[in-house]
């Protein structure tokens, strides 16, 4: 594990991406399969979609898939209420939907086709999008909330550390009650022993970066 590297949010961007170009894909894969984890308060997908603008220029293709085009239907999702932190840290992600229409297709063996969503939270619908090839020697990120800990074949898994002083001081009101779900994902899987590499983002405007993992 290295020590912290201090960094700006886009110099953050430039290292990742830079750390991800020099990885290439299994044999018999399509993509690189990246978890980007982290509570919303830490913009997961800002930082996915960050990475991916700087990869082609290096020589590799990148698409962002975020986890939150694959929540369950509201029926299931909020099968307790709207508010219940232990069906949000359980029964929000399909794990199994990401596994089968994203990560398993472009992993070793699979036809290399993705989708890139497959449910409108908004509309409560079915999103019909259409599959997509995998970009060439490509990358493929999926930015969002609690990943690790769910058997997900991702190649590496970066996570973005918000602590619990800082999860508490930048969470809205109105998302508070999703608190103790950030809380036990934190004790039960421990998310930060298990990346790749780590953002410590308390202070967005000024995070560092620790590797470990494949990135060390």
């Amino acid at each position: 594990m290295t020590r912290p590297e201090p960094l700006t949010p886009q110099a953050l961007a430039d290292r990742l991406a830079g750390l991800l170009a020099d990885l290439d894909p299994d044999p018999g894969a399509a993509a690189l399969r990246v978890a980007v984890d982290g509570p919303d308060v830490a913009a997961p997908e800002v930082l996915a979609a960050a990475v991916a603008e700087r990869l082609p220029p290096l020589g590799r293709g990148a698409a962002v898939v975020p986890a939150g085009g694959f929540l369950r239907p509201a029926s299931l999702r909020l099968e307790h209420g709207r508010t219940d932190p232990d069906a949000r840290y359980t029964d929000w992600l399909d794990a199994g939907a990401l596994a089968r229409e994203v990560l398993d297709p472009v992993g070793p063996g699979g036809p290399g086709l993705y989708l890139p969503v497959l449910w409108n939270v908004e509309t409560d619908r079915a999103a019909r999008a259409d599959r997509r090839p995998a970009p060439t020697r490509g990358v493929l990120l999926v930015p969002g909330a609690m990943l690790q800990g769910l058997g997900l074949a991702f190649d590496v898994v970066v996570h973005l550390r918000v602590g619990p002083a800082a999860r508490r001081r930048r969470t809205p009101p109105e998302q508070a009650w999703e608190l103790p779900a950030f809380d036990r994902y934190d004790d039960e899987v421990d998310p930060v022993a298990l990346a790749d590499a780590v953002v410590l983002a308390d202070s967005p405007d000024r995070p560092a970066l620790v590797l470990r993992g494949r990135l060390a």
